[in-house]
């Protein structure tokens, strides 16, 4: 159990009021040991389906008997025993006393805890095995991200298991409805349980390969953190700060794999800047905007030190690790004028060969604009909008609107930009690219 952990562990069982602050600790508890405890659980049943329905089943009861009696000392070893008794009634439902449910009853050892009373889950009662924990949580997060399941359902897999989050704070993050979350995760229990997908992280010679899955499903949760896609918020930060909780543990269980703190890297300098993306009324400051005094120095630390890692791991750095590159080069920059964009120029082009995107070849236009100028850049620019490159996005009509604008060309930059309102589906965005365009006209 980490430090947090083992504070709430020790907390002496007392009342709590109902209204709320028995729901704070089941919350703040489950946030924290929530991986462990389904990782254990799957362990221990050899059901991951079985296991994420059990512990949620846990936590319910939690939430009703720590309001009522108090939070009890080991709140973990709690829900812990909990999930393992529900396993045993699970498996009585199903009417097979086989020899799992005989080796997971005398596991359990019934007679301690009496059928109808809450446990205390003391600390010799702690089902699990110290030296399995790191083995348990990477096979949790392999499994989430597993390939057979929608990049749909390993985003919501992933948060509700490895970040325990609810459905409807998973809803609220993606703008979209709790029952289509819950619908994910539901099909995707379903689908590896028909698949019989073992409780165990892939052997070494395929954990490359799927460990893709992973580190791209954590980027993707990141970059809707720190730049939503829709709805009115500039940034979700719960959501980015819980990605990078999740990257900080897998560079721990995965520390042989460049592009692990590669990834780790790039979420820290990126979320550095986060506490100037906002002033104070809440309105977004692009880049050439924001007081860098403001930029978070420790995150900043941490990440420089993540790439450090990253570039004397393995073969070198991959595509994480090379927009953490980028990332350095801003916040080691004093302002943007002196920013090293000639660097940062290489640095796309390595980039765009290793991963190459037009959303790579559309930041390579915007850093060789600053380099170069912006007639450079608009031949790139237009080369995407003659590739049909992006459709959809307004980010290829915002860039090239601002190219037109330094170029003097306002008539053509106006009309980038009303197209680029028109797709932006972001109200903060919006609001900047109307600003852009009023100031064509001013």
């Amino acid at each position: 159990m980490g430090q947090e952990g083992a504070r709430v562990a020790r907390v002496n069982r007392q009342p709590l009021s109902p209204s709320g602050s028995g729901r704070r600790a089941v919350e703040a508890v489950w946030r924290i040991e929530s991986a462990r405890i389904v990782a254990t659980l799957a362990r221990y049943t050899g059901d991951f389906p079985l296991a994420e329905d059990v512990a949620q089943e846990a936590l319910a009861e939690a939430l009703v008997t720590w309001s009522r009696e108090g939070v009890p000392t080991n709140p973990a070893g709690w829900l812990m025993t909990v999930g393992r008794r529900r396993a045993v009634d699970a498996y009585r439902r199903r009417a097979a006393l086989d020899e799992r449910y005989s080796v997971v009853a005398r596991d359990l050892g019934e007679g301690g805890v009496a059928a109808g009373s809450a446990p205390e889950g003391g600390e010799n009662d702690m089902p699990w095995d110290p030296d399995r924990i790191d083995d348990d949580v990477l096979a949790l997060m392999f499994i989430s991200c597993h390939p057979m399941l929608s990049r749909e359902a390993q985003v919501a897999l992933t948060l509700r298991v490895l970040g325990g989050l609810t459905s409807d704070e998973i809803a609220r993050a993606f703008l979209v409805p709790t029952a289509t979350v819950q619908a994910r995760i539901t099909r995707a229990k379903k689908t590896l349980a028909a698949a019989q997908v073992p409780f165990v992280a892939p052997p070494a010679h395929e954990r490359r390969e799927r460990l893709g899955s992973v580190l791209s499903v954590l980027y993707l949760v990141f970059t809707e953190g720190s730049t939503a896609s829709s709805g009115s918020e500039w940034m979700r930060q719960d959501l980015a700060h819980e990605a990078i909780r999740l990257a900080r543990i897998l560079a721990r269980l995965v520390p042989d794999e460049a592009e692990t703190h590669g990834l780790l890297a790039l979420l820290e300098l990126t979320a550095a800047r986060f506490p100037a993306r906002l002033g104070e009324d809440g309105e977004p400051v692009l880049l050439e905007g924001q007081d860098r005094q403001r930029w978070d120095r420790s995150a900043i630390r941490r990440g420089r030190a993540a790439l450090t890692v990253a570039g004397r791991t393995g073969r070198g750095l991959g595509a994480y690790g090379v927009q953490a590159a980028i990332a350095e080069v801003h916040a080691i920059a004093p302002s943007v004028g002196e920013t090293d964009w000639e660097r940062i120029v290489v640095l796309y082009e390595a980039l765009g060969r290793l991963a190459p995107s037009p959303i790579v070849e559309l930041n390579r236009a915007v850093a060789v604009s600053m380099a170069a100028g912006p007639a450079a850049a608009l031949l790139i620019v237009d080369d995407l909008v003659a590739a049909g490159s992006l459709p959809g996005s307004y980010l290829l009509p915002s860039v090239r609107g601002e190219l037109l604008t330094r170029l003097g060309r306002v008539d053509d930059a106006r009309l980038q930009f009303e197209v680029a309102i028109e797709l932006c589906e972001n109200d903060s965005a919006r609001s900047i690219l109307e600003g852009k365009l009023a100031a064509l006209d001013g």
